[in-house]
């Protein structure tokens, strides 16, 4: 969540006024204090619409991999169930049916070792940071249980990763006091290197976190690699180092458009993956699963047992109430769309995305550093950034209403900045070749604003010279007027 601020120097900033509120409401409304008095509920509507008319426009925000839009259908699903409280299983037993099933049906898809008439162990939550807190507990607990077994001790886990990991795992190890060791990138090389990873592995390592389509480029990084260099160095040291995939955006694109690709549960050493359901599960924000290999990669003690709300009911979350809307959304994209329905929604962002690359390469103001595998997005950066940079870019881009991030690469890798569009389900092949042309008009803008920035000034001239000019001025039509008057006409 974001940490709320306040102005306070500016009594007028205080007070909230509202034209259409005018006509029921005769004093300006307090902004951070509660109002002593009520108002009419259509002036309270009104006060909140006029503002969020300011926020931009969800379908043109290009920074997010979150999912912008779903059928109406589904939108009257999220509607009639938002006033259930998921936790409450007892009361809304259908529901945590649905939650079950979005959860077996997730393990199969990425190929957990279960049977048909097995359960999946898993959970759905708030989101994949809130899922990867919960795997990181888990290896966290397991191995504190096995060096206290071995009488070694166990005060200083630490967890390997990619520079280029979410900024959730670095709230991992902060708020959970493990260690992060990050693997540092490079130019032209934006993911986790395998080999410097398992280098950096010790025994007291409790897991190395791999990542399905990297936030920066949308690489996946290669986790078949991983796992052999591992199961290499657990074969010569004795360890059993694990691997956590954090599968956030391409969990629901790699089984779809690359199902050949060994990245989960069908190497030994993956033990959980979370995924984000309101990315390319396709769910608007607000889910995501962690699902683990077995039973046995989750302690027993991380779950808790509750019975007040009428039922024994385990629990394994870092909140409790939260609402069952997006659970059920997910369970009806599922059976909405299928295997077919997913995969055909997947080829088309990487086909929009090939349509924008293209363009892009095109201008001859960028290069891609996006692959043209991995999650369906494109990111460039500028081929001279000597005249202006992608931050003025993208700065430049929001007046045709684009929201195009820009930003720097991780450690070791500081030196290149990048823009990024992130196609999702709702931008259209119309919408890409709209970017292009926008993006086009803008670096033309940009050359020509350059231009005149770099024209060298004319030095100022002082009152004497400018009178000087105009007595020369005058002087000399005195007489070319003379010698005029004296021909003949």
């Amino acid at each position: 969540m974001a940490l709320s601020t306040t102005n306070t120097n500016a009594a007028e900033s205080q007070l909230h006024c509202s034209t259409f509120a005018s006509r029921y409401v005769r004093t300006a409304l307090p902004r951070f204090k509660i109002p002593e008095q009520s108002i009419p509920k259509e002036a309270a509507y009104q006060i909140i619409n006029d503002e969020l008319m300011l926020d931009g426009n969800p379908r043109l925000n290009l920074a997010s991999f979150v999912t912008t839009w779903m059928e109406p259908e589904c939108d009257k699903l999220i509607q009639s169930s938002i006033n259930k409280n998921y936790v409450d299983m007892d009361e809304y037993p259908v529901t945590t049916e649905l939650q079950n099933r979005c959860v077996n049906m997730i393990a199969h898809l990425f190929n957990a070792p279960i049977g048909d008439d097995e359960t999946a162990v898993g959970v759905g939550t708030v989101g994949s940071s809130e899922a990867i807190m919960l795997a990181g507990l888990a290896f966290k607990r397991k191995w504190q249980n096995k060096m206290k077994a071995a009488g070694k001790p166990y005060d200083k886990p630490n967890i390997v990763t990619g520079a280029n990991v979410q900024v959730c795992w670095e709230k991992f190890a902060r708020y959970f006091e493990v260690e992060l060791k990050e693997v540092k990138l490079k130019e032209g090389y934006y993911v986790m290197d395998p080999e410097k990873a398992a280098e950096m592995v010790d025994e007291n390592t409790i897991c190395v976190a791999a990542i399905l389509g990297s936030t920066l480029n949308g690489e996946f990084e290669d986790v078949k690699l991983l796992s052999d260099l591992l199961t290499a160095k657990n074969a010569e040291t004795g360890w059993d180092t694990p691997i956590h995939v954090d599968a956030a955006s391409g969990g629901f694109i790699a089984p779809f458009l690359y199902p050949e690709l060994e990245w989960d549960f069908r190497l030994p050493l993956v033990k959980s993956i979370n995924v984000s359901g309101h990315k390319y599960g396709l769910v608007y924000a607000g889910v995501g699963w962690v699902i683990w290999r077995s039973k046995e990669d989750l302690p027993d003690e991380l779950i808790f047992h509750i019975n007040y709300l009428g039922a024994d009911q385990p629990t394994f979350t870092l909140n409790f109430s939260k609402g069952s809307s997006q659970i059920i959304a997910q369970y009806y994209q599922l059976i909405r769309l299928g295997f077919e329905g997913y995969k055909d929604v997947m080829q088309n962002c990487r086909d929009n995305a090939a349509v924008l690359r293209e363009g892009i390469n095109k201008m001859g103001y960028f290069d891609v550093v996006s692959k043209d595998s991995g999650v369906p997005l494109v990111a460039f950066s500028l081929k001279d950034s000597s005249k202006y940079t992608v931050f003025e870019v993208a700065e430049s881009l929001r007046r045709f209403g684009w929201i195009v991030p820009a930003y720097t690469m991780p450690a070791d890798a500081e030196h290149v900045a990048v823009m990024r569009v992130v196609i999702r389900e709702d931008f259209s092949r119309g919408l890409a070749e709209r970017l292009i042309a926008d993006l086009g008009k803008t670096m033309a803008d940009m050359d020509a604003h350059a231009g005149r920035k770099q024209a060298p000034e004319q030095p100022k001239k002082s009152v004497h010279d400018i009178e000087k000019e105009v007595t020369t001025f005058w002087r000399r039509l005195v007489a070319n007027s003379k010698k005029k008057s004296s021909m003949v006409c």
